[in-house]
């Protein structure tokens, strides 16, 4: 829940839409919405799933998910 007068609530979101139009949308254009619609998840999955982020270690959040569930007492698996 966003508190008011913090900057910060929304920051990874925000990051998320920024890197996804500067890295797929950026100067381009679709023919149709469902080509839009089968981009936008393909690099959804590819963000989540391969690339790797420095805030997290240099590993996927998918990976970093996984072995935090696995490692925390507080998130079974």
């Amino acid at each position: 829940m966003s508190r008011r007068g913090n900057c910060y609530d929304n920051a990874h979101a925000e990051s998320f839409w920024s890197r996804l139009k500067a890295e797929l949308l950026d100067g381009g254009s679709f023919s149709e919405l469902e080509e839009a619609k089968l981009e936008i998840s393909h690099h959804i999955a590819y963000y989540n799933a391969e690339c790797c982020h420095s805030a997290i270690g240099y590993r996927s959040p998918n990976y970093f998910e996984t072995q935090l569930q696995t490692t925390s007492q507080f998130c079974p698996a």
